[in-house]
């Protein structure tokens, strides 16, 4: 992890980085009841509800999976997941993901691309801490 990833709990993340926002509170907790239990690797939240924003609209994710996942695979709750379009509505997120292999500079680096804005600015980024899965 980068110096500028903090790693953090589930509600200590919500109670922290976003007080203001039900919307996106809930939204981490219903995705941490949608994973596919032994395939997740990384989870990193980036965007506005790591800011100082009051109240954050959605949820930035990205998910770096285990090499062994096939999201094909997946039922319900879980498969809306990984489809972009679907996690965005059910969820309110934004989900992002890939497996380690795809990881092509390595994970460390591929995170850290998450902390780049498109004007080339850095972001913060948090790592959720799997325990708190």
């Amino acid at each position: 992890m980068s110096a500028n990833c903090q790693s953090a709990c589930t509600e200590l993340t919500c109670r922290r980085f976003s007080p203001g926002s039900g919307r996106a509170q809930h939204s981490v907790r219903r995705l941490r009841f949608a994973w596919p239990s032994g395939h997740l690797a990384r989870f990193i939240v980036f965007g506005s509800f790591v800011t100082a924003k009051p109240a954050p609209a959605d949820l930035d994710v990205f998910l770096l999976m285990e090499d062994t996942f096939d999201a094909s695979r997946l039922t319900g709750e879980a498969r809306l997941l990984f489809d972009h379009p679907a996690a965005q509505t059910r969820f309110g997120a934004s989900v992002f993901w890939l497996r380690r292999l795809a990881a092509l500079e390595g994970e460390g680096a591929t995170i850290e691309q998450w902390q780049i804005t498109r004007d080339g600015s850095l972001r913060g980024i948090i790592e959720i801490a799997p325990e708190a899965l």
